[in-house]
């Protein structure tokens, strides 16, 4: 059966909980320097999550930004896609805003989702999202920490958004989520595995997620580049549309 079951959840949510414990054992093990204490994480994050999705869904596709893919996922129906550290120097500059992100997709459409932040003790699933509580005012727009996108600056201006930098792609769009901010405009490309779980969370929040142009977000595809995307509370999103010309 293609559809996803209360079983995949409570699996998605469990194998990214313990790659996030697994990932602060391997960082509390010795000191590190950041980079290769991010090469090992990743490492170790990636052979625990692709040894559980293999062995436990053995005839669903797989995804991971740490693993060759073959081309098998194309012709599942079903494919998990995973990112085992995001945010890979916050990680390695033991910062929180870090995620491990495991998601489902079928026929492309981005069906369940878990998000681990670690260090700040959350796991946000697709099948219990947070209920949204009040826009922040003014409107909270995320930006990158190093490379805020231009885009993203011009919109904050032209609405009177305040610019909040932060680190990894899920940690920005679990803030969405949680309500600490309102918007994640991304328009400097990223890979599906950067976004596949925060966009099915943010989703089942009941948050606006597409492309800038306003078309829909899918995975599974042979390129698995993603141009730009755009997480947002709904209220918000005919003045960041207008904005963006």
């Amino acid at each position: 059966m293609s559809a996803p079951t209360q079983d995949d959840a409570d699996f998605a949510a469990r194998i990214a909980e313990a790659a996030g414990k697994l990932l602060q054992e391997v960082r509390a093990s010795r000191d590190w320097e950041p980079k290769e204490l991010g090469k090992a994480g990743d490492s170790a994050a990636n052979d625990l999550l692709c040894h559980a999705i293999t062995t436990e869904r053995p005839d669903d596709g797989l995804l991971s930004e740490e693993r060759k893919c073959d081309g098998s996922r194309l012709l599942k129906s079903r494919t998990w896609i995973i990112d085992p550290v995001d945010g890979t120097r916050e990680y390695g500059e033991a910062r929180e805003d870090w995620a491990v992100h495991v998601a489902l997709c079928v026929d492309g459409e981005p069906v369940l989702g878990a998000v681990a932040l670690p260090d700040v003790g959350l796991v946000l699933r697709s099948d219990a999202p947070p209920a949204l509580g009040p826009l922040n005012d003014p409107p909270r727009m995320l930006v990158s920490r190093t490379r805020p996108a231009a885009e993203a600056v011009a919109v904050a201006e032209a609405i009177g958004a305040e610019l909040v930098p932060m680190g990894s792609a899920g940690a920005k769009a679990m803030a969405v989520v949680r309500g600490t901010a309102d918007i994640y405009l991304h328009s400097g490309g990223q890979y599906e595995w950067d976004s596949a779980a925060p966009v099915a969370v943010a989703l089942a929040a009941g948050l606006h997620c597409a492309r800038l142009d306003g078309t829909p977000l899918i995975y599974n595809c042979e390129d698995t580049y993603v141009h730009d995307l755009l997480i947002c509370r709904k209220e918000l999103v005919g003045a960041v549309m207008a904005a963006l010309g």
